[in-house]
């Protein structure tokens, strides 16, 4: 089967969609209807699940009237529900342009499904109470049935409310994907994204589905492009080249670090509600009152990328990976926009070489790094048609795996 899958992500700069082959399972017939995900035997869907291959992959940028209306929703901006419904109806429209534009590039591969994460613009995953009663809540715009009715597709959506529903923090949901294509027999290896949020998936060598973890390690992008943006009125550090130039303070990062957020074990999830315009405007302050400059601002922010990283690796992930197997070599393996920065990813290969870590992209493991989400959909669109499991219950924090997302059909 061959499947499209579109993301846009917390940066809110564009969209990608990856074109990818899904073979079915050697010898397991594929279960095509399951009256609730537990009934599955978890040997059977995770022994056979599929490893996919991308075919090809595509980017479109967002209009910057668009890109300003989303990241006003994200930052908790007041919309009304009329520009709420607008957006989520446009992103539809361009969701669509970006697929048709994909296959037209790519004629000869016959897309038959759709997996569309849309464009999370909340993101509470855990509990707090609302009008008295605790909940947790997740809101993706873009509309499905504009993608399936201008493609002629089925479309897969809405992938995170079914693993909050059942306990879960409704991310991270790339490690099934990362399980799929990265499982080494004798390496341990973190999958680290590096877009806005940055997320980590740990898959210890020969690893069971249910031995695997993943949680969000907090900024990776999003505080440097905010940087950028505000000092520079640029969209982002090129090539790092600003904050190669500067000096690092620090005090503020060590300070930074104290956060609860950084110090709770995993699961856990973030977003801009925790590091969106207020936390740039406390951490660029706080840089001020030292005499920052804003090269050493943005040389500031990017540390504090890399030092969360260090921070995670040391506290959650290797003291796991020592008690599974102490002998096994470690991969960290990156992926995401924060790839195109040499200067974060110098940063990182300094603090994590003495932790044992080998740092390198997915692009040095035959996919390009800007492409692993839009084809983790991809493969999460394939299960949920299969009435499979697409959430990974170490990871999210579930109670059960669930099967995920809604189907609209064209």
């Amino acid at each position: 089967m061959i499947v499209a899958g579109i993301m846009s992500g917390t940066s809110a700069d564009g969209i990608d969609v990856a074109i990818v082959r899904i073979p079915n399972p050697p010898d397991a017939p594929l279960i095509h209807r399951v009256h609730h995900a537990s009934q599955l035997h978890r040997d059977e869907w995770e022994r056979n699940l599929p490893k996919p291959k991308l075919l090809a992959l595509e980017s479109f940028k967002f209009p910057s009237t668009l890109r300003a209306k989303l990241l006003a929703a994200m930052e908790g901006n007041p919309l009304t529900t009329a520009d709420l419904a607008h957006l989520h109806w446009r992103l539809g429209e361009l969701y669509a342009d970006a697929v048709i534009n994909t296959i037209a590039r790519h004629p000869r591969h016959h897309v038959t499904l759709i997996g569309c994460h849309g464009q999370t613009v909340y993101h509470q995953g855990h509990a707090e109470k609302y009008l008295g009663t605790p909940l947790r809540c997740t809101l993706q715009l873009g509309e499905p049935a504009i993608i399936a009715a201008r493609t002629d597709l089925p479309v897969i959506s809405d992938f995170r409310p079914a693993d909050m529903a059942v306990a879960g923090q409704g991310a991270p949901l790339v490690p099934i994907f990362d399980y799929a294509f990265f499982l080494h027999a004798t390496r341990h290896r973190v999958l680290q994204n590096l877009g806005g949020i940055g997320n980590c998936t740990v898959i210890p060598a020969a690893a069971a589905p249910n031995q695997l973890f993943a949680f969000d390690t907090g900024p990776a992008n999003m505080l440097v492009d905010a940087c950028t943006a505000h000092l520079y009125n640029r969209p982002y550090d090129h090539n790092g080249a600003i904050a190669s130039t500067g000096k690092i303070f620090q005090s503020v990062i060590d300070r930074l670090l104290r956060d609860k957020f950084f110090l709770a074990p995993p699961p856990k999830s973030a977003g801009r509600e925790q590091f969106g315009r207020q936390y740039t405007a406390t951490f660029i302050a706080a840089c001020q009152r030292l005499q920052a400059q804003p090269q050493d601002i943005l040389a500031t922010a990017t540390a504090l990328t890399a030092d969360s990283l260090h921070l995670a690796c040391q506290r959650f992930i290797a003291p796991q990976l020592a008690l599974i197997n102490p002998n096994a070599p470690k991969d960290f393996i990156l992926s995401g926009g924060g790839t195109q920065n040499p200067t974060l990813i110098s940063m990182l290969q300094t603090r994590l070489k003495p932790l044992g870590f080998k740092v390198s992209t997915t692009d040095q493991h035959h996919l390009p790094s800007q492409s692993k989400e839009a084809a983790a959909f991809a493969l999460l669109a394939w299960l949920t048609w299969h009435h499979r499991p697409g959430n990974i219950p170490t990871a999210t924090g579930a109670a059960r795996p669930t099967i995920l997302g809604r189907i609209t059909h064209a």
